[in-house]
């Protein structure tokens, strides 16, 4: 994610939640008790990806809390609140990416004193090389040697899932079978999704795509796709920082060259001068754009929607080729 970009995804997830704050006002209904939510097990995740895979999990007998929950929230500056405080030192289990992603959370969990479990995707994930494992953003660590946005790795949120339904199962002995389900049912359905994005690469050997940053790139690992996008571009991008004018240029040669990139993958929870030149010179030479989020859109709570819903923006822009 790039840093010193402009979020523009939050209008809508922020007039909407006006709205339903001004219905609330406005209602004369009593709100429900505090006492049902208190009878559930209490989720925290860093982000609201990971909150939806706890849900999917969890079902009616977790509550989970979100931290970063709109668009326009950046976990890689995001400063933590004492209400935030508050939901990790009483959660039951504690969910976040790693990889220096979102080091907040660490540092929330660490502050708590709260010895609840903490699943962390990464670790989960097992993609991360040893070496690099503990380092953190305050640690200087480099995004170019791992790609920690391990959502977009189906795999991965499927042994999340797991591990989830093992923790919660061991929160909740009398829900453990239920959770165990709820795994299963969503194990089955990243696994469509993963066939689905298969089947994109299987339609288009040899295509290749574009990005703006590697938000997406095991998800085009899944779909065979190949990046061809300048490396120093992309980490460039990530960090906030103005490419050199030769990769620039490098970059913008990829929508022109023969034979024509598949796609561009714009990640559009960021904006920046460049990578608007970047989005330019795809519409110039007719290459389709395919928009991806790092967090789930105003309205959606779903991840295997909204994970399929970009592989079928993916899967129709190839189709365009």
């Amino acid at each position: 994610m790039a840093r010193s970009t402009t979020r523009t995804a939050g209008l809508l997830a922020g007039t909407a939640a006006l709205t339903l704050g001004l219905a609330a006002c406005g209602s004369s209904d009593p709100a429900p008790t505090d006492a049902a939510a208190a009878a559930k097990l209490q989720v925290v995740a860093s982000t609201d990806v990971w909150g939806s895979v706890a849900q999917a999990v969890g079902g009616d007998r977790v509550e989970v809390k979100s931290i970063i929950n709109s668009p326009d929230k950046d976990p890689h500056e995001y400063e933590s609140t004492p209400t935030d405080a508050a939901s990790v030192e009483n959660a039951k289990l504690l969910l976040r990416n790693g990889g220096g992603y979102d080091d907040f959370m660490t540092k929330l969990v660490d502050a708590s004193g709260n010895q609840a479990p903490v699943v962390d995707a990464v670790t989960v994930s097992g993609l991360q090389p040893a070496e690099e494992a503990g380092h953190s953003e305050g640690d200087g660590h480099d995004h170019g040697e791992f790609n920690e946005h391990v959502w977009y790795s189906l795999p991965t949120v499927q042994k999340v899932a797991q591990s989830v339904a093992t923790e919660l199962g061991k929160a909740d002995p009398a829900g453990a079978a239920t959770y165990t389900a709820n795994a299963q049912r969503f194990d089955a359905g990243v696994a469509q999704l993963s066939t689905k994005a298969a089947a994109i690469g299987k339609a288009h050997p040899g295509a290749t795509v574009a990005v703006t940053e590697p938000v997406p790139d095991y998800l085009l690992e899944t779909a065979s796709l190949k990046d061809v996008t300048p490396e120093a571009f992309s980490e460039a991008v990530e960090e906030g920082n103005d490419p050199p004018a030769a990769v620039l240029q490098q970059t913008l040669a990829v929508f022109t060259a023969q034979p024509k990139v598949g796609a561009l993958v714009l990640n559009a929870q960021t904006q920046s001068p460049t990578t608007d030149q970047v989005k330019q010179a795809a519409t110039q030479n007719g290459v389709p754009i395919v928009d991806v989020t790092e967090t789930l859109p105003a309205g959606t709570t779903d991840y295997t929607a909204w994970m399929g819903a970009q592989i079928d923006r993916l899967s129709s822009a190839l189709d365009r080729r």
